[in-house]
Order: structure tokens, then C-alpha cells, then sequence
């Protein structure tokens, strides 16, 4: 087959994706480009709220603060905890995730002093409530399923558009922007630069995106094809008349376990035969909660795995790439705020592809590609 039989077929398929998504994929990419620094201004709303926290050299202990939290939980029937956040940096309080039905609660707590600061609710928290429009477009499992959908049609955009990209054939024609000429050809030049600045990125939080929406399909399959064993379904040995261990000794097995480390969370169970995952981050490991953990039993504190990002399976080194690549935390600062760019370039994208579109439908002679016009 031809290029130009494949830019045929390309070209249309990349138009008509980019008008049914374009505006899902501009509501998710706003949403994106804020939650690239949800820790920073999470650590806002809560200093907003509850004052800041003067740093000191010694944190409480983690039965203080599971003391506290429980307490607190049973003031609210129904609820009960999910897991524990541990503060990243100096004067960042403790942080409980409560579940009272489907409603999450974040519970902070003083990390000096191990004193109940207050709470904040999605509704209290606009953070709480830019993630669900990212992810599910506030609309449940519909919602859940629609954007994930549209982050493989972004994958699909992003693939043709680098296709269909006319730097291919004379690389200073693919970044040439023509700022005087007819509102026709500069809608094209700055769809073409835009677009090819931010394709690989679109593509990147694209899959990840759809990989994420649906989890366990997407985790299978990577498995699958990378030959990497499922992880069992851990449980713990249930001891009549015995009560779970406290966490500072399954905190303390676990730095036995994977030294050097710096914990990050703690995943609580939800079952009484459920296991204790404690979240580790290594000093080479990007992501902000680590790519790492300890499983324990609750009652034993046995360790019945240790998840080593160093040592992981390809398919589990795949899974864990995709938060970096998805937030943008792979380079640093400087990617990051390159990501905030890219979740904006879908606005751009839309508009100067709905004018195009708009002059193609109302001049036959832009009937040919662009790619195929040629140069002034």
C-alpha cells in the first residue's frame, strides 16, 4: 500500500476521533494539567485550613496516630479506614482515608503532636472533586468507562497524527508556522506543531489512562503477554481471641524486610482474614508513593511477599511505569510542568481541527491531505 493510500485512510479516521472525543479529551486534559501538582495543592488546601505545621526532628508513632484515627472513626458509624498516608515532607500532617459508604474522608493528623486536625470530604475539597472529573466525569462507572474509552481514542489521535505529520517529508515544513497567511493555512501549521510537540505525551497518558479505567483487564492482559505470574490473593491466618499485631511492629518487619526504604503508606484490611500492604519508596523510584511494598500478615506479621521494584517482573516494571508516565514525574519539575503544557494542548487541538474541518467542508478544493498540499 502507498503512503498516500495510507494517509487516506489515516486522515479521515484521525479527523472524525478528534470531533467525537475532542471535547471529553479537553475536559480530562484541563483536569490533568492541575492534578500534575495535586500533592503541592492538596498541601495548600490543608494549610488553608488547619494552619501550618512547624517542622520538628521526631514524628509520633503509627499506633498514635492508629489510635486517633480509630477513635475518631467511631464517632462516625459506618466508616471505617482504609489506610494511613505518611507526611512526604517536614510540617505535612499524617493523612487517614475513611470510607463512610462511597464517600472518602481524609483525616488529618497533627505528625508531632498525634492530635486530630479536622477532616475534608470531597465535597469540602475542589481537589477531590477535580480527580472524579478527570477520571470518571463525576458520572460513576458510566463515566469511568466513557473516559476511558477516550483515552484510547487519544492513543489512536496521537498515533495517526505522528503518522500523518508532514515533518516526515521535509522537517522544517513540519515546524514551519506561517503566522501571516490565510486563517486556513495557519489553523493547519499551528494543529501540526502543536500537535506533533504533544503527540508522544498524549499517547503516553492516553493508554496509561485507558490501562487505568480499566484495571484489571488491562493488568491481565500486560501479565499475559510479559509471561509475568499473577500476585495470589494474600490472606492471613485468622487466630481466635487474638487481635491483630500493632502496626509499629508490622512497620518495624517490614524495614526488616526491605531496608533502606522510606515508607509511604499503609493499606489496612478491609476483611478480618485480609493482609496489612505497606508502601515502600526507594531512593531511584519516581513516583511519590513508591513502587514498592511489604505484605504482612496481620496476626503473625509474617512477611508473605516483598514486592522489590529493583527485582520486579516485566510486567509488573510495566504497570509501575505507568504512574510517571501518566503524572509526568519521570524528568522532575521540568516535566511536570511540560505536562501541565500538554494536558492544555487538546483546546488548541479541537478548535484549530473544528476549523479546518469547517474550510474543508466549505471549499472542495481543500479536498486533498494536508500533508499533500503544497508548500507556498
Amino acid at each position: 500500500m502507498q503512503a498516500r493510500q495510507i494517509r487516506s485512510i489515516l486522515f479521515p479516521l484521525h479527523r472524525y476521533l478528534g470531533l467525537v472525543v475532542g471535547l471529553i479529551l479537553i475536559v480530562v486534559g484541563v483536569t490533568g494539567s492541575l492534578l500534575v501538582f495535586s500533592h503541592e495543592l492538596q498541601d495548600r488546601l490543608v494549610v488553608e485550613k488547619f494552619g501550618a505545621i512547624a517542622p520538628q526532628s521526631t514524628l509520633v508513632s503509627i499506633d498514635q496516630v492508629s489510635n486517633a484515627a480509630q477513635a475518631f472513626a467511631q464517632q462516625l458509624p459506618g466508616s471505617s479506614i482504609n489506610g494511613i498516608l505518611f507526611p512526604q515532607h517536614p510540617g505535612q500532617p499524617y493523612q487517614v482515608r475513611l470510607w463512610k459508604g462511597d464517600q472518602l474522608i481524609q483525616l488529618f493528623i497533627h505528625p508531632h503532636s498525634g492530635k486530630v486536625l479536622g477532616t475534608l470530604s470531597e465535597q469540602d475539597s475542589w481537589m477531590n472533586w477535580i480527580l472524579r472529573l478527570h477520571y470518571q466525569l463525576l458520572s460513576g462507572t458510566t463515566g469511568l468507562i466513557i473516559v476511558g474509552i477516550s483515552g484510547f481514542f487519544m492513543t489512536i489521535l496521537g498515533i495517526t497524527g505522528i503518522a500523518l505529520w508532514p515533518g516526515w517529508r521535509r522537517l522544517a515544513a513540519g515546524f514551519k508556522i506561517k503566522w501571516d497567511a490565510h486563517p486556513k493555512r495557519l489553523n493547519f501549521d499551528l494543529h501540526k506543531v502543536v500537535g506533533i510537540i504533544a503527540a508522544v505525551f498524549l499517547v503516553l497518558t492516553g493508554f496509561t489512562g485507558f490501562c487505568w479505567n480499566f484495571y484489571a483487564q488491562s493488568t491481565a492482559v500486560i501479565k499475559a503477554i510479559t509471561f509475568t505470574p499473577a500476585e495470589p490473593v494474600w490472606q492471613s491466618k485468622v487466630l481466635p481471641n487474638q487481635k491483630s499485631l500493632p502496626l509499629s511492629e508490622l512497620l518495624a518487619r517490614s524495614n526488616q524486610a526491605l531496608p533502606g526504604a522510606a515508607t509511604t503508606f499503609i493499606a489496612l484490611p478491609r476483611t478480618p482474614d485480609g493482609v496489612v500492604r505497606i508502601g515502600k519508596r526507594q531512593a531511584h523510584e519516581p513516583s511519590s508513593y513508591g513502587q514498592s511494598n511489604v505484605i504482612l500478615d496481620a496476626y503473625s506479621g509474617q512477611v508473605l511477599r516483598v514486592n522489590d521494584s529493583r527485582q520486579a517482573a516485566l510486567g509488573d516494571r510495566i504497570l509501575n511505569s505507568f504512574g510517571p508516565l501518566h503524572f509526568g514525574t519521570f524528568g522532575g519539575l521540568w516535566t511536570r510542568w511540560l505536562y501541565v503544557l500538554v494536558g492544555l494542548s487538546p483546546i488548541a487541538l479541537f478548535w484549530t481541527g473544528v476549523k479546518m474541518w469547517q474550510h474543508r467542508k466549505r471549499s472542495p478544493a481543500m479536498a486533498i491531505l494536508p500533508s499533500d498540499r503544497p508548500s507556498p
